[in-house]
């Protein structure tokens, strides 16, 4: 596959001169590590545009036949045909960037239609189809723009270019108020309920989330927003996606959903068990242990690792599914996780996109059972997700695919910017514990444009 060499700079800041163009992303490894965050990626002017709502998805503007994932895998099929073989230990050489909506589960079930109004229009999937893009390796300090296809070399020509321009200066993100969508007795009040869900056998666990608002003019430059948040929580699955005039996505993830590497490997990270880091050194350790010590926050991430185990293996091969590290520690800007690892192998002649069928939503931002979670979650949440709780994706010509969970992100819009937050309520759940733990992982969020927040 033809590349062009590119000198090694900042993703972050190369891609500050592209932030504004429609259908440009970053793909943002912001905590680098040899694992999870060593490459980032940025593509721009795609060979397509793919979006859906409900059953109903779109090529370029034009309805295809069937629902988002089969027209997501015959878009793919036709990308690729033709495209040339990637450079060794490339991550990606081309695919589907974008994310898709909480939303898009109910494509899997009719029982899980929300009934939540969708007053912005948001789609439920949104996504390029890029022949050409730039990847940066983060450990070894390498960098290029690669073109799939003989037709995309005028694209990777001017994305080098603009990556290669001097960058522009960072902006600073106006101040703004936040609002809460549900007052805090209120928000405890439904986590009651959810417990009376739970002793009444309806659900084990139901991950209760709620949205913090601001005004649009906050949003005015949503790049800014990004920037702030990923110096005030920088994380390895970051992402910024500018969807289109109306829609942009700025997160700060830290999770991994799954992935699917070259040999038909699928890993899942799920995160369940959160605390707030210490302020200094011998604190933070007693945070940390208290942390793995918890039998709450231990029993509410083996319950999801279940969850992800079922998921994964509805198209693993037989025997294939592991858990090779269950209640471990990961340690981010503000809190402690506990993070589990669940592997698995695809099987023969399934792809991604029918293991991302199967699974999707993530069973770390739903509960279990998933189903009934998920009614609960539409019956006491007060909006629509979105984007949040979703996913953004990279899935290749070539079938690797990674996928994140969208928290600790921003949504901006015509209609404003969306902070949302929450957290997994179990049977010993204290409502008051619960909200404070919602209010923690907001915290890097609110103070994008709220330094006191």
């Amino acid at each position: 596959m033809p590349i062009l060499p590119l000198s090694c700079g900042e993703p972050a800041a190369a891609f500050r001169g592209l932030a504004g163009q429609p259908w440009a992303m970053l793909l943002d490894s912001a905590a680098v590590d040899s694992q999870r965050g060593r490459y980032a990626v940025i593509v721009a002017e795609p060979a397509a545009v793919m979006e859906a709502w409900g059953d109903k998805a779109y090529i370029d503007g034009a309805l295809q036949a069937g629902d988002a994932f089969t027209v997501l895998e015959t878009a793919l099929a036709a990308g690729g045909d033709g495209a040339e073989r990637p450079p060794a230990g490339a991550p990606f050489h081309g695919g589907a960037v974008g994310f898709l909506g909480y939303e898009l589960g109910a494509l899997a079930e009719p029982k899980l239609r929300s009934r939540h109004p969708n007053p912005a229009n948001l789609p439920d999937m949104a996504l390029g189809i890029y022949d050409c893009g730039a990847v940066f390796d983060l450990i070894e300090r390498r960098a290029w723009v690669f073109f799939a296809t003989p037709g995309a070399e005028g694209r990777a020509q001017r994305l080098k270019a603009r990556l290669e321009a001097p960058p522009s200066p960072q902006c600073q993100p106006p101040a703004a108020a936040w609002r809460a969508e549900i007052p805090r007795d209120d928000y405890l009040d439904r986590v009651a309920r959810i417990r009376a869900y739970i002793a009444a056998g309806d659900i084990c666990q139901a991950n209760f989330t709620q949205r913090f608002l601001a005004d649009a003019t906050a949003g005015r430059d949503p790049y800014a927003l990004y920037q702030r948040l990923r110096g005030l929580s920088p994380a390895p699955f970051a992402a910024f996606l500018n969807c289109g005039p109306g829609l942009q996505i700025a997160s700060a993830s830290p999770e991994r959903f799954f992935n699917v590497d070259s040999v038909r490997g699928m890993e899942a990270r799920p995160i369940k068990g959160t605390i707030a880091r210490g302020g200094d050194p011998a604190t933070d350790a007693a945070a940390a242990a208290a942390l793995r010590a918890s039998v709450k926050d231990r029993a509410e991430n083996l319950m999801i690792t279940d969850l992800l185990r079922n998921d994964l293996g509805k198209t693993a091969e037989l025997g294939s599914v592991r858990v090779p590290t269950l209640y471990g520690l990961e340690s981010f800007a503000e809190v402690h996780h506990l993070v589990s690892v669940v592997t698995a192998r695809l099987k023969l002649g399934l792809g991604p996109l029918d293991a991302l069928r199967a699974a999707f939503p993530g069973g770390s931002i739903t509960g279990a059972p998933k189903l009934r979670a998920m009614q609960i979650i539409d019956e006491l949440e007060a909006a629509r997700r979105g984007p949040y709780c979703g996913s953004v994706v990279r899935i290749g010509f070539d079938g690797v695919m990674d996928a994140s969970i969208i928290i600790r992100t921003l949504t901006i819009s015509a209609e404003g910017v969306i902070a949302q937050a929450g957290g997994g309520i179990v049977a010993d759940s204290d409502p008051a514990a619960e909200y404070d733990e919602m209010r923690l992982k907001a915290r890097a969020l609110l103070r994008v444009l709220q330094e006191d927040a």
